[in-house]
């Protein structure tokens, strides 16, 4: 990766009851490819009486991807879908013209100590899919294209890459891929990538020339085809990117669209109360008051 055009710390964000740290959007890259928002979460160390719970909130335009390193998450939505992910599988929830979905510790979870640690990924949609309709996907550890690579193990998560496809049904052409080493190794994979991309560390450490980056860094490249870097032993790293929409997407609270009168549409129903129900839960995430007026 010696083309590294910008590095993104990770920041602290508040989503509710929970602390995560966000990695995009960043004001000086707002997306990656289509991936438009990434909040590392955890690891958090939660007691008996600590429990996630981001009650029903709203999305449009985008896709979700949950990936968990550790702990458990019980996701519910307004189709109606009710579903565990543990480590290793992969939520994907399409909002299109809009859904509405929770989080929560599983109920057998509640009362014991826990432990909750995964990256929450948006990825934006095609301008002609922003409007629809909503699905659910989830997929197993097992499904996920896994293998060996010059003693480096690597997984495709989504998209496509190395010839492979991941069996979650993506929108654009994209990848996200896990690489793991547990000794020191040189790593190319620049001819295996494509349109933009980012390197985000999540333990160990990788070289890049001179230049030695940590932990809670995402690296973004200048050109993906030149992606090239020296993994330190015991470093888990995630790469993403792809090709990236020729319109502009604004984000605001939970929605992502390529038109703003559409965001305030979307402000104005979920104030109403207009967006689809999710069975079996009560509460909602109200609109923030600062986005209120925000244009």
């Amino acid at each position: 990766m010696s083309n590294v055009q910008l590095i993104i710390e990770e920041r602290s964000a508040d989503i509710g009851n929970f602390m995560v740290g966000r990695l995009l959007p960043f004001r000086e890259k707002r997306t990656v490819g289509p991936f438009a928002f990434i909040d590392h979460m955890g690891p958090a160390y939660l007691k008996d009486y600590q429990n996630l719970d981001v009650p029903p909130h709203p999305h449009i335009g985008l896709s979700t991807l949950t990936y968990l390193f550790e702990g458990s998450m019980m996701h519910r939505d307004s189709l109606g879908t009710e579903i565990e992910i543990q480590p290793g599988a992969v939520n994907w929830m399409t909002a299109g013209k809009g859904i509405v979905h929770s989080e929560r510790t599983p109920d057998y979870l509640r009362t014991s100590d826990k432990s909750l640690h995964g990256l929450q990924i948006w990825v934006a949609l095609p301008k002609e899919l922003e409007e629809m309709e909503p699905s659910f996907t989830h997929i197993e550890k097992e499904d996920l294209p896994s293998w060996e690579q010059n003693d480096v193990s690597i997984k495709l998560i989504a998209g496509e890459a190395f010839g492979r496809k991941s069996p979650v049904p993506v929108h654009s052409p994209l990848y996200f891929l896990e690489l793991k080493s547990t000794s020191t190794q040189t790593v190319k994979i620049g001819n295996d990538l494509f349109g933009e991309s980012a390197l985000y560390i999540l333990e160990g450490s990788i070289t890049d020339g001179n230049n030695t980056f940590g932990p809670k860094q995402i690296l973004i490249a200048k050109d993906s085809k030149l992606c090239e870097f020296e993994m330190a032993e015991n470093t888990t790293i995630y790469i993403f990117g792809g090709e990236a929409f020729p319109e502009e997407r604004f984000i605001f609270w939970n929605f992502v669209s390529s038109r703003k009168e559409r965001i305030e549409l979307a402000k104005t129903d979920w104030e109403n109360q207009n967006f689809p129900k999710v069975p079996n839960e009560t509460e909602f995430v109200p609109l923030p008051p600062a986005l209120k007026n925000f244009k």
